[in-house]
């Protein structure tokens, strides 16, 4: 599951907007259901559930990771300016 947290992390960046990143979410969960059909899985089999979780949960892992980036980059732009400040 490592490799698809990468894939996804790769394909969204903190520059995006949210509506950018649940564009390409959406891409992502068509093509896990492609894959399903694909695979020839039927809307019932218990694999079909636990994949969109992992799917959703690895959202939720890059949402959490784009959030915290954000925020530290706050926090240092807002310590520069602090810094600054002290100099003066």
């Amino acid at each position: 599951m490592s490799e698809f947290t990468d894939l996804i992390a790769r394909a969204v960046n903190p520059a995006m907007s949210r509506a950018e990143r649940e564009a390409v979410y959406g891409v992502v969960k068509q093509a896990v259901e492609r894959l399903q059909t694909r695979d020839g899985l039927s809307p019932d089999d218990p694999r079909i559930a636990f994949q969109q979780h992992l799917v959703e949960e690895t959202i939720r892992n890059v949402e959490a990771d784009i959030a915290r980036f954000v925020s530290l980059e706050k926090l240092e732009r807002a310590h520069s300016v602090q810094m600054a400040a002290e100099k003066v």
